[in-house]
């Protein structure tokens, strides 16, 4: 396994970087365990904060340098491409301000001799995924690093140049060596690293079968795991929600970064056989109004997809689809140019005995769906494995709380596609995984959180049931 970067926009092989030897794998294992054990958890909270707005304020001074190289790599549209730097910035700088807050002791309220402190528990491991290359790796960075984790970061082999540039950011930034390691490293050589003893806790953002695997393995190691496996975001359209509004906001929530989001909107389930008709026809044509063209310019409506694999895997589920009875009311072909462009498809009429109805489509691909009445939409907002995101529609907002309350998924939004921010919890349940990266939420996976209780000289040992 190599890991190279070949640009989406045109095929081209730009740059191959060769996999970590298994000596260079255990000097960056030593090397991170001795930064955890001797330096980094001993800093002071101050001193790493510091560190993480200096690497903030360096993505934010060369911002276009390092969207440019997420267009390059996987192919991300330069505007989207520049939000995603500025994001990753306000996570670094959201953690190095919140820090020292959360990690002072916290005393019990009913116990006053009592406190809980929060100690980071060693080295991790993070397994990151190729869509968002800066903002999945900052969701972790931030919080672990100045909970005073020390951080070995396994990158998608799509996007090394991108993984080479975080890294690069944090050495700039005076994050001293083994805090955080960027690894080239095999998929063996990663299930040898949850074995590691060194290593105290792994992330994953990733597949369903990826998730599998390191939860499987971290479970025989005893070692805590957090797994974000992706989504099939319902969003529902109410029958009193504005109709043009909505369309335009669930294209957004379809089409950003080329539809190649856990978390964007992917099955559109509209109230009512007439606007059902409707939401299609609008849809359908803004769907259409969209255009390829190179990612680098800020003119283009449509990128491309990260990667061939990833085009080839969505014209075989569009393909099953359609064998399986559903109608391809929109695109659903290659586009004839250089590159891994789709046509922005539409599918309708996918039932629950269609191959595709239970898988995730990641892609500019949007499967429509028209229902009876508001339990009949929510009913096939949860008939799905995953349970990330979801989104609801509506002109009263408190129906749209109702509503939400009964979706089995770890985020709603009630009138928006979808949203991350740094202090908004993300994560999700059932077959979308466990835990939570983002906002105080984010410090939590990974500490232990030890109780200290302190009396004074001959107390009774066991006073406190005798004073019951």
């Amino acid at each position: 396994m190599s890991y190279q970067t070949v640009n989406p926009a045109t095929g081209t092989l730009v740059e191959t970087f060769p996999t970590m030897s298994d000596h260079a794998l255990e000097e960056a294992v030593a090397t991170a365990h001795n930064a955890f054990k001797t330096d980094w958890r001993k800093r002071p909270v101050s001193e790493r904060a510091r560190m993480l707005s200096k690497a903030a304020s360096i993505l934010r001074e060369r911002a276009e340098e390092f969207a440019q190289i997420l267009t390059l790599e996987m192919g991300k549209h330069i505007m989207e491409a520049q939000a995603e730097v500025g994001l990753s910035a306000n996570i670094l700088d959201y953690y190095a301000k919140r820090a020292e807050d959360y990690l002072a002791p916290k005393p019990l309220k009913d116990v006053p001799n009592a406190e809980i402190r929060i100690e980071p528990i060693g080295v991790l491991l993070g397994i990151e995924p190729w869509n968002f290359p800066y903002y999945q790796v900052a969701r972790v960075a931030g919080p672990q690093l100045m909970a005073g984790n020390v951080l070995l970061l396994k990158h998608a082999e799509n996007v090394p140049k991108s993984a080479l540039a975080f890294a690069k950011v944090l050495e700039e930034a005076g994050v001293p060596k083994g805090v955080y390691t960027n690894l080239f490293a095999s998929i063996d050589q990663v299930g040898h690293l949850i074995d590691d003893p060194r290593v105290r806790g792994v992330t994953l953002t990733g597949s369903e079968r990826a998730g599998t695997a390191v939860a499987e393995r971290a479970g025989r190691n005893l070692k805590k795991a957090v797994l974000e496996l992706g989504g099939s975001d319902p969003l529902i359209v109410l029958e009193d929600a504005p109709l043009e509004w909505t369309i335009g906001s669930a294209m957004v929530g379809r089409m950003f970064n080329c539809g190649q989001c856990c978390v964007a909107s992917k099955r559109m389930i509209v109230v009512g056989e007439e606007r059902g008709k409707a939401f299609l026809e609008g849809f359908t044509a803004q769907m259409a109004s969209l255009k390829a063209g190179d990612p680098a310019d800020a003119n283009t409506s449509l990128a491309p997809l990260s990667s061939e694999r990833a085009l080839n895997l969505l014209l075989d589920q569009i393909a099953r689809a359609k064998a399986g009875g559903a109608t391809v009311a929109l695109g659903g072909n290659r586009i004839d140019r250089p590159g891994f462009y789709l046509e922005p498809t539409i599918l309708t009429g996918v039932t629950e005995d269609n191959p595709v109805f239970f898988e995730e489509l990641f892609g500019p691909v949007a499967t429509i769906f028209s229902v009876k009445d508001e339990a009949e939409a929510i009913q096939l907002a949860n008939n799905t494995p995953y349970g990330l995101g979801a989104s609801v529609f509506t002109a009263d907002t408190g129906r749209g709380r109702k509503v939400a309350a009964q979706i089995e998924s770890g985020m709603v939004f009630v009138n928006r596609p979808f949203g991350t921010e740094p202090q908004l919890p993300f994560g999700g349940n059932k077959n979308s995984g466990f835990g939570r990266e983002l906002s105080e939420a984010g410090f939590d996976e990974f500490v232990n959180k030890k109780l200290v209780h302190t009396d004074p000289v001959n107390t009774h040992p066991f006073a406190a049931i005798a004073g019951a």
